[in-house]
């Protein structure tokens, strides 16, 4: 993976150009420019310039742009999706399900080989193939078995603060959190935060600004 420093609102950017130059590429385009690319996402055009400047392992041609397979390698690299990750899930109910019947994590790197749950009439079954073992079963040894290093974390947040200590115990490395609550885990631990609840706010009030704007 290319080791270069990236600011976090561009590691957000990053998915969405990929995203848009597979779908170019599907279509027969063979070479990109920074302005295609901010014209088709509706970003400023300087901004994507640096940010595929930053990401890119050679310099665009003037006046024609990039090759596009080149750029989709050397952003897939940069995102790490050319490496392998495999990660389990705590808490298998409506949102623990549905992300592990979804398959298309594998393209970006990460594969979900189990869950845990303290539900009786999960535990011992499988969800898409993944195996439900029992909460109590949440240790190194396990996870050493699985070699699995990320937790995806999908329990509800009074639950939390056991899961910590227990993730903590069994030398996590990074947590995918999509509990409304913070982590107190220790700082070599990687956290991302999907905060559900901020996201629907920020849509519900657009759509209410929307609609006093259309009276």
């Amino acid at each position: 993976m290319k080791n270069v420093k990236l600011s976090k609102n561009q590691l957000e950017r990053l998915p969405s150009y990929l995203h848009l130059l597979v779908s170019l590429r599907n279509n027969g385009i063979k070479v990109i420019s920074a302005q295609t690319i901010a014209t088709c996402l509706d970003l400023n055009q300087e901004q994507v310039r640096k940010d595929i400047a930053s990401v890119s392992s050679v310099d665009g041609v003037p006046n024609k742009g990039r090759d596009i397979n080149v750029l989709i390698h050397d952003i897939e690299d940069v995102l790490g999706y050319g490496e392998s990750y495999n990660a389990f899930l705590v808490g298998a109910g409506s949102l623990g399900k549905a992300l592990l019947h979804y398959n298309g994590f594998n393209y970006y790197g990460m594969n979900i080989v189990c869950a845990f749950d303290k539900n009786k009439d999960l535990v011992g079954s499988e969800i898409n193939g993944k195996p439900v073992l029992d909460i109590d079963e949440l240790n190194y040894e396990t996870l050493q078995k699985y070699k699995a290093n990320i937790a995806i974390l999908c329990v509800p947040q009074y639950a939390i603060k056991d899961i910590e200590e227990k993730l903590v115990q069994a030398k996590v490395e990074a947590i995918w959190n999509f509990v409304p609550a913070k982590l107190n885990v220790s700082s070599d631990i990687i956290v991302s935060n999907i905060d559900l609840a901020t996201s629907l706010s920020v849509l519900s009030h657009k759509l209410a600004k929307k609609k006093k704007e259309g009276q």
